[in-house]
């Protein structure tokens, strides 16, 4: 039983490990593909608020300068925080993704030292029962 389960445990672990290098440049891949879409989609809604707000007011927008670059400044912090907040969730994907990779090797790697440890122990156990019964029958000889 513990020669299937540990055949089935390499098998996964040499499967995850073929699989993980494509799982987590696709991974890579798709959060990039977000940030970009998304950034694409706060650059149309600006484009598309100043174009709505210079021609509906052209008097209005030329004498309004200020506003217009207090809410461009307003924009640009949205999209640094934004940016930020993005670099933020992709380290934390990054680490959530290593998290997956690496437990099941670890937990894998545990149960093979721990079973290589007991055939140790039990071969050390055998040495010492050996040892023991040469000693008992030197005795009774005596």
């Amino acid at each position: 039983m513990k020669v299937k389960f540990l055949n089935v445990l390499t098998v996964c672990l040499v499967t995850l490990a073929v699989l993980s290098p494509g799982l987590v440049v696709l991974s890579v891949v798709w959060g990039r593909h977000i940030e970009l879409v998304k950034t694409q989609n706060l650059a149309c809604e600006f484009k598309k608020n100043s174009a709505d707000d210079t021609t509906f007011s052209p008097q209005i927008a030329s004498t309004n300068s200020s506003q217009s670059q207090s809410s461009i400044q307003l924009f640009e912090r949205n999209t640094v925080n934004q940016v930020l907040t993005a670099v933020e969730q992709y380290k934390l994907a990054a680490i959530l993704q290593w998290f997956v990779l690496l437990t099941p090797i670890f937990v894998g790697l545990g149960i093979i030292v721990y079973d290589r440890y007991l055939v140790y122990r039990a071969a050390l156990l055998q040495e010492q029962i050996e040892m023991l019964e040469r000693v008992w029958q030197q005795g009774i000889e005596q």
